[in-house]
């Protein structure tokens, strides 16, 4: 018999109202430029700022950025994998495995595929997340308070006072970007999404906890209100995408867990590194015992400091911020507060805290002068240049 006549194939079309992946990605870009070249001014500010300071100086600014501190740490991860300890004078030891996988991952990554060497491919990660940061912090403020207020958030967050992080080769832009993105996964319901990037952040920072309990306290609020509503019929299957990304979300974090207890051989092998780097949780001993320590003019600003920022989480309360935006900002200001860790590395660990800045962009955003908006950003850009060049050219680690 010949063959019959060949089956008629439908083209699969995409949905007549919703425009295909690649042009709605292109149209969120286009309106993001506004906040990502705000973003990328102030940064281009501060890396100038510190490029004339270390000329003057005579220093290598390059190297400042990208082969100083834990910089250092992490391309020794890249290049040879786990396994080094340094013995200190008093007999403790500092091992790598206090240092998350991803950002060594894809230093490594770059660095075999690309003329970059380990240093250039940590500040390619490093500059490439803090506009990927910049573009979720936007996505956030954009979806709460609206676009004026979405690029304001996003320049205020590269005018932190330590911003000048954000141009190193360290996790913060990284984390910060899949923390963001996150949440703006979970604000717009993509939950599957939003445990995803946050099992990334677990494989990024130890302060992925945050991010993970955010999640979970938001998922556990809604299904709390939706049993007392009396919709209890089909709860977990209406819910079945929420509770995925909530199981998803702690997995690259119990991950890097599990691999250290197994190569060291101790269910508890890294709290025990993170102890040795004095990063364990005392509540906050280490930080009052270093504030009683201070002279009286150092412990009464500092005091002053820290009430500014139990001001500012109050503002975010009263700002009535949604639930995984205000767990995710209030969690990463107390883990950074009740470490024992270096009390210098605090600001830097607590610039994450990206929903902090909300309240002071609302206001910003709302000044009817464009002209004055743009001046306050501009004299904080001035302020957090001149502090990243004066502490990378000699005050202390950040």
């Amino acid at each position: 018999m010949p063959p019959g006549p060949s089956p008629q194939v439908t083209p699969v079309r995409p949905h007549p109202d919703r425009p295909p992946v690649r042009e709605r990605a292109a149209a969120a870009l286009v309106a993001a430029a506004p906040a990502l070249g705000a973003y990328a001014a102030v940064r281009i500010v501060g890396l100038v700022v510190f490029r004339a300071a270390a000329s003057a100086a005579g220093k290598d600014a390059p190297h400042l950025l990208s082969e100083r501190w834990d910089s250092v740490w992490y391309q020794r991860v890249a290049e040879n994998g786990y396994g080094y300890t340094v013995t200190l004078p008093d007999g403790g030891i500092h091992s790598d495995l206090a240092f998350f996988p991803l950002l060594p991952a894809l230093e490594r990554a770059i660095a075999e595929v690309t003329p970059l060497g380990l240093a250039g491919a940590g500040l390619l990660v490093a500059w490439s997340a803090g506009l990927l940061a910049a573009w979720g912090i936007f996505a956030v403020g954009t979806r709460l308070y609206g676009r004026r207020a979405g690029v304001v958030l996003a320049t205020l967050w590269g005018v932190y006072p330590t911003a000048f992080v954000q141009s190193m080769a360290y996790t913060e832009t990284l984390f910060t970007a899949l923390a963001a993105w996150s949440l703006y996964a979970a604000l717009t319901r993509r939950w599957i999404v939003a445990g995803g990037l946050c099992a990334l952040a677990g494989l990024t920072r130890p302060s992925a906890a945050a991010l993970i309990a955010a999640l979970a306290i938001t998922a556990a609020v809604t299904l709390v209100r939706e049993y007392r509503g009396g919709a209890t019929d089909g709860i977990v299957r209406r819910n079945g995408r929420m509770l995925l990304g909530v199981a998803l979300a702690p997995l690259g974090w119990l991950a890097y867990v599990v691999f250290v207890a197994v190569r060291e051989g101790s269910p508890f092998a890294y709290f025990d590194v993170q102890a040795q780097w004095g990063n364990s949780i005392d509540g906050g001993a280490a930080l009052a015992s270093f504030i009683l320590g201070l002279p009286l003019p150092g412990m009464l600003g500092l005091c002053a400091a820290l009430a500014a920022l139990g001001w500012l989480v109050s503002l975010c309360v009263r700002q009535r911020q949604p639930l995984p935006v205000l767990v995710y900002g209030i969690a990463v200001v107390v883990i950074s507060l009740i470490g024992s860790g270096y009390f210098g590395s605090r600001p830097r660990l607590m610039m994450p805290a990206f929903p902090l800045l909300l309240p002071p962009a609302v206001a910003l955003a709302r000044l009817r002068s464009t002209a004055r908006t743009v001046m306050v950003l501009a004299v904080l850009a001035a302020a957090s240049a001149a502090y990243g060049a004066w502490t990378l050219l000699g005050s202390g680690p950040p």
